[in-house]
């Protein structure tokens, strides 16, 4: 494991595979961390591919400020860029709020992103439309939960775990990121992701990258409409893989999330 230091936050970063070999970020989800990629990386590595997996803003213990406009999603992007400032322009994968951030800096830095692979979260302006054209208001009334103050840290440090279980992730994955989330404002910073929502701005434009977005049918926060109409916010070879999965694409569909990354990389490194 090395380290990435931004003034006073150090972020974990975990750098393998070979060396020499063509960069490729994972961003993880909530409430996971870096380790959500370790079913994924072996398939990547044996491609000769260099991984580099981030435990993001709130994730590593040296980077956990406790005020909520830490968490913008300006400032999270601002993350990535520093890291791909010491790794040179990399393909960036992201699952859930990692594909978020993944979105939102394909759209901002597209000179930094050789290709993108998005999981499971859509383009957050497919998103946005879809709160209204579609059921995907009741699938996200746990985002409102989470802007109260206190309750959510206090429920889910007692729930967590049984929840992710309950929502398809596996039991060791579950038990260990509820571990992760009961250190010290781990929890809170977590949330606050959520929380600065509002704040963020400005909004996430178009992607003018190589792209593959790739949803699970049976995710329960995430439905249809919006999955579909991505395509229309990127302006480039656009692939859309559906699977018969949920959420937890990393831990669950390794493999296929591995043969998703590994054709698009090929197809922008073939070209």
């Amino acid at each position: 494991m090395t380290t990435l230091r931004r003034g006073r936050l150090v972020f974990d970063v975990h750098d393998d595979g070979p060396a020499d070999g063509v960069p490729v970020v994972l961003l993880h989800g909530f409430p996971q961390d870096s380790s959500s990629w370790s079913r994924v990386l072996p398939a990547l590595h044996e491609a000769g591919l260099r991984t580099v997996a981030l435990d993001q803003r709130g994730y590593s213990p040296g980077a956990r400020p406790r005020e909520r406009s830490a968490y913008r999603l300006e400032h999270l992007v601002d993350d990535v860029v520093d890291l791909l400032d010491t790794t040179g322009p990399a393909h960036v994968v992201g699952h859930d709020w990692g594909g978020n951030v993944a979105w939102a800096l394909a759209a901002r830095e597209p000179e930094r992103v050789r290709s993108l692979t998005v999981l499971s979260v859509p383009h957050p302006a497919a998103l946005a439309r879809s709160l209204v054209r579609s059921g995907q208001a009741l699938r996200s009334l746990y985002v409102g939960f989470f802007q109260v103050p206190v309750l959510p840290e206090v429920g889910m440090r007692r729930t967590l775990e049984g929840t992710l279980v309950r929502m398809g992730l596996p039991a060791d994955d579950a038990a260990r990121y509820a571990a992760r989330m009961r250190e010290p404002g781990a929890m809170r910073a977590a949330l606050n992701w959520y929380r600065a929502l509002a704040l963020s701005r400005p909004a996430v434009g178009d992607v003018a990258v190589p792209t593959t977005y790739v949803w699970g049918s049976a995710d329960p926060a995430l439905g249809r409409w919006a999955a579909e109409s991505t395509e229309g916010y990127v302006h480039a070879p656009y692939r859309f893989v559906e699977l018969d999965a949920g959420h937890w694409l990393p831990e669950t569909r390794p493999d296929d999330v591995a043969g998703a990354v590994l054709d698009r990389v090929t197809g922008y490194e073939g070209s």
